[in-house]
């Protein structure tokens, strides 16, 4: 907290001295006013509210999709390793580069923010799933075997519980994942939400109230990467992984 409270101090003391441009970069205390100014309205609330919205969705739709095809693919070896090319090659796609595409086939709502943040956690949390399932401890599969389980029990005691260290990191990285993908989209296509007043500020000229949404932004990423943390250790904490960090 001293180590931001003094980059905070230097940045104010940079821009009052003119050695930074106010123009670009106003003085700290200016953007707090805005961010100040901001909260006494209803576009920042509006504005947290669509891009938080759409990013539960997508995030939702990225580990459900993505943990049932891991949890596919780690138990059928043979299917993984037809996809595993297709994997190879669409996993490394940066989302920004899709935005042209998608703006022509699913136009410039929600629908188009929502789409590239589900491709870019997809991949986080698949990969991660293949591994869980696969790190599923040989004699607790032999044990299964034994004991005649059905292939959902083994699933449900066996791969699951080995499935969530992998699983819970995944999850965490992909929550950041889904709003940096998000805020881009806003800012590129021009859709409600943070990114939507990043630019409209941008363009009115109103620096300081720009990087009160920048600000925001950020504040936001570590507010949910702290809550994810969180969830992870008590998560693994039941059972009885301990704490992650």
């Amino acid at each position: 907290m001293a180590f931001i409270v003094g980059l905070i101090g230097l940045q104010e003391l940079l821009t009052r001295t003119d050695v930074l441009p106010a123009g670009y970069f106003p003085p700290a205390s200016q953007i707090a006013g805005a961010f100040v100014t901001e909260l006494s309205g209803t576009a920042l609330a509006s504005a947290l509210w669509q891009t938080m919205s759409t990013w539960l969705l997508a995030l939702c739709i990225a580990v459900v999709l993505g943990t049932a095809a891991g949890i596919t693919l780690g138990l059928l070896a043979p299917l993984e390793a037809l996809l595993r090319p297709a994997i190879e090659f669409l996993r490394p796609v940066p989302s920004v580069a899709l935005i042209p595409l998608v703006v022509l086939t699913i136009g410039t709502g929600s629908q188009s923010a929502l789409f590239l943040a589900v491709f870019a956690a997809f991949w986080q949390v698949l990969v991660p799933a293949i591994a869980g399932v696969r790190a599923a401890h040989p004699v607790g599969l032999e044990t299964a075997r034994s004991y005649h389980l059905t292939t959902w029990q083994k699933i449900r005691w066996i791969q699951l519980p080995s499935m969530l260290p992998y699983l819970t990191t995944a999850i965490r990285l992909a929550t950041s994942t889904t709003l940096i993908l998000v805020v881009t989209a806003e800012i590129i296509i021009q859709m409600p939400g943070i990114g939507y007043e990043i630019t409209m500020s941008r363009s009115a000229g109103n620096p300081a109230r720009m990087y009160a949404y920048i600000v925001l932004s950020g504040l936001a990423g570590i507010a949910l990467n702290a809550l994810m943390r969180r969830l992870e250790n008590k998560v693994l904490s039941a059972q009885g992984l301990g704490d992650t960090r």
